[in-house]
């Protein structure tokens, strides 16, 4: 197919979808239990990666819309929320995703539509967003206080109580799941919450948030979209937020940090990670190689974990060379609403042009390209697809191994021994996680210790889901998400000490 004919194909499917998908929906904030109009009247609009065309109208929130919000989900933590049970909340949220399983296909087209990725890994996240929420439904009904024996005349025992209201900023890569990861941890520990979804794709969160209605109590969860200056900063410096979380860049992530601290609120921040890929003499080459291969195209590269180096022992680098550019035509870009399309379009301008700035510094630093063609121009209307692109010969110390590209691009790392391949896997500021390909348990388990990353993954990679922690070491981040070590990440820890008295007969 022509490049004209793909884009003009492109355009005319995604038409249609739009016309579908937004067509009956209001893109506002969800506050209180409803739909409402941001208080200045101001709307921007969310654009589809794949054709560079406008979706919807949505709700350009301000710190006033934030006062609301908040202030409907103190309300509801003081009034309703916090006086449940475990299992009268597990039982509403759980009716909540009964509807949003209902609505399963309609989210993953919005979520397809504003990311650009292909619409069955859409539906698949929305999937697992409802696991995860009723996983920590299910984990919060035994989140338990404890006693501690101190003697025959005291009376120890702790509770666990919910901190209150839980801001929460939402990365675009991952809306929904990210949303379940955060919103559902904080719902069911007792907390309510108020979220703002990015600029960059704030659809389906914005759209599950009013399947919310007449199920969740007005005000539990609450929805204020817009611009991180002008409703994510109000969010993240509100004294009347209890706890915040935050997805996203690691500059971004400190600056919530500085502004929290003024509060001493508390944080949880997953940020960046420029994961690596080690690959000793004895792995299977063609197994390590279509592992390490999803690990970085999945979703683009736009992931936060994903393995963008590879660690190569010099004795299998021809051959895992070979490999993995073979496996690496399996992802090649195409429309994201057509079935058997592996990769869709990076999710917006901005992120095109930085992939194209790395491939120029990758090029100009002496990496040598060994697959890919490289961005490519675009025309006004075109959609913003870019290729894998794998770059060999590469030194750990280059821009292009050490800072976080988040796209398609893999560079390759040759390595002579073991403690050479662990000083290269933790020679970067990042320690989200990483992937480790052998034959050999002992070695495994040996460089599962050494590597400085919160998750590591032996023989295959983004190995998570419910129940399993996920957060980072270094500059990745501070606590864990999706376990049931999340629930401590949104309730205080209080220690009640009774004196027992004589007994006076």
């Amino acid at each position: 197919m022509s490049s004209q004919t793909f884009t003009e194909s492109v355009e005319e499917n995604h038409t249609k979808a739009i016309e579908r998908a937004a067509a009956d929906t209001t893109f506002g904030h969800w506050i209180d239990g409803r739909t409402v109009a941001p208080s200045s009247g101001r709307q921007f609009e969310t654009i589809d990666p794949a054709v560079a065309q406008p979706i919807s109208d949505v709700a350009r929130g301000d710190a006033e819309d934030v006062d609301r919000a908040v202030s409907a989900a103190r309300s509801a933590f003081r009034e309703h929320w916090r006086q449940m049970t475990p299992a009268d909340r597990a039982g509403i949220i759980r009716e909540w995703m009964d509807r949003i399983r209902e609505y399963a296909d309609e989210l993953a087209l919005l979520e397809s539509l504003d990311t650009g990725k292909p619409l069955a890994y859409a539906r698949d996240e929305v999937l697992d967003a409802i696991e995860y929420f009723e996983y920590y439904v299910s984990v919060a009904r035994a989140h338990e206080g404890s006693h501690l024996p101190q003697g025959e005349d005291n009376h120890v025992y702790i509770r666990n109580e919910p901190y209150g209201v839980a801001g929460q900023i939402l990365p675009w890569n991952y809306p929904i799941d990210l949303f379940a990861w955060k919103a559902g941890a904080a719902l069911a520990a007792g907390n309510t919450v108020v979220c703002k979804p990015s600029e960059e794709a704030p659809l389906s969160i914005t759209r599950a948030a009013q399947l919310s209605e007449d199920i969740l109590p007005d005000g539990v969860l609450n929805v204020v979209n817009g611009y991180g200056t002008e409703a994510g900063t109000p969010l993240t410096d509100h004294e009347d937020v209890d706890k915040l979380s935050f997805t996203g860049s690691v500059p971004v992530g400190k600056q919530v940090m500085e502004t929290a601290a003024d509060h001493v609120t508390p944080v949880t921040l997953e940020l960046g990670g420029k994961s690596p890929f080690v690959v000793f003499p004895d792995a299977d080459i063609e197994q390590a190689a279509e592992t390490s291969a999803a690990g970085i195209f999945y979703n683009t590269g736009q992931s936060c974990d994903a393995c963008s180096r590879i660690l190569v022992h010099e004795d299998v680098h021809e051959e895992f060379v070979d490999a993995f550019t073979e496996a690496a035509a399996d992802w090649e870009p195409g429309d994201p609403l057509v079935d058997g399309t592996t990769m869709g379009p990076l999710t917006f301008r901005n992120q095109y042009d930085k992939v194209s700035k790395y491939v120029g510094v990758g090029r100009d630093e002496g990496a040598e390209q060994v697959y890919g063609e490289g961005v490519p121009d675009r025309e006004d209307g075109e959609g913003f697809f870019v290729g894998p692109i794998v770059f060999d010969q590469v030194d750990n110390q280059m821009r292009i191994a050490q800072e976080e590209i988040f796209g398609p691009v893999q560079c390759l790392i040759t390595f002579e021994n073991y403690d050479e391949a662990i000083e290269l896997a933790n020679d970067v500021e990042y320690g989200l996680a990483a992937g480790v390909a052998t034959r050999d348990a002992s070695l495994a388990h040996r460089a599962a210790a050494d590597i400085q990353a919160g998750s590591v993954w032996i023989n295959e990679y983004h190995g998570g889901g419910p129940g399993i922690p996920f957060g980072g070491y270094k500059a990745s981040g501070i606590g864990r998400e999706c376990a049931k070590e999340t629930l401590a990440e949104y309730t205080h820890t209080k220690a009640v000490n009774l004196s027992l008295d004589e007994p006076s007969f």
